[in-house]
């Protein structure tokens, strides 16, 4: 491992440590997905991902990090990100749940977040998932050595676009939160931006890893903070979607560490 430009480069050997801590992040969001059902709570989905990541012999990264009192961030409909999950908290027919997970094995970290419809959901809802898990999508193609970092941003504001043209809405882009560096810490150098120009900062270089993780909302990307310190929510209290993976950079392409297996 070195650094470059104050960026962590991994070598081939510490991506494949990654890749083992993201795999235990793709079998505890397939676990918490699999039990997000109407009547669930959102504490029990937080103790069935606690479980999972400790039974691979792996670590919660989210839990006590700077006091976060949880293994996974929960946000629940017009909450955006950090939601933290609670007994109290029942899913209902017609949510829109976003589960971000992290683990840590070994001393590497995996970083990923999906958004579930708990049963039937409306067709903004459905639209609104899909276009931020296709913006996702196509900031990762965009992670490859030779890029620069604004390269994945502009990527994954153009196809934020372009899906709400083609579904007739407009998507608000959460500027304030973004994706980061990953590895021997969850958030690393650099900041990703979800929206601007492209061919701005950093060079891409083989052993990077990056989180690209896109958030888009249903109406405003004005966001609040809720008392609790860490829920973020949208200013208008319009739903929101996340989705993020955790991505490598080798010298055949993007490698996304947090995919499931095969």
């Amino acid at each position: 491992m070195r650094r470059g430009k104050g960026i962590e480069l991994k070598s081939r050997g510490e991506i494949e440590a990654m890749r083992a801590a993201g795999l235990v992040v793709a079998r505890t969001l397939a676990a918490v997905t699999a039990q997000a059902k109407a009547g669930a709570s959102t504490g029990e989905l937080d103790e069935l991902a606690e479980q999972t990541i400790r039974d691979a012999g792996a670590v919660p990264s989210f839990k006590g990090y700077h006091g976060f009192p949880a293994s996974i961030c929960a946000s629940l409909n017009e909450k955006v990100v950090h939601g933290i999950p609670s007994r109290d908290e029942v899913l209902a027919e017609g949510d829109l749940l976003s589960v971000d997970c992290g683990a840590i094995l070994d001393g590497w970290h995996g970083d990923s977040a999906v958004t579930l419809a708990i049963g039937e959901v409306g067709e903004d809802d459905r639209a609104l998932s899909a276009a931020t898990e296709a913006s996702m999508w196509a900031g990762i193609e965009q992670v490859r050595a030779g890029n620069k970092l604004t390269d994945i941003s502009h990527a994954v504001e153009t196809a934020a676009r372009a899906a709400a043209k083609a579904d007739g809405r407009e998507y608000g882009i959460i500027a304030e939160y973004g994706g980061h560096g990953i590895g021997t810490q969850m958030h690393m150098e650099p900041f990703l931006p979800n929206l601007g120009k492209p061919g701005r900062g950093p060079k891409l270089r083989v052993g990077m890893a990056i989180a690209v993780e896109p958030m888009l909302t249903l109406g405003t990307a004005e966001t609040e903070e809720l008392d609790d310190e860490w829920t973020v929510v949208t200013a208008d209290r319009s739903r929101a979607a996340h989705w993020e993976h955790t991505v490598a950079i080798t010298d055949d392409g993007p490698w996304v560490l947090t995919a499931p297996e095969n």
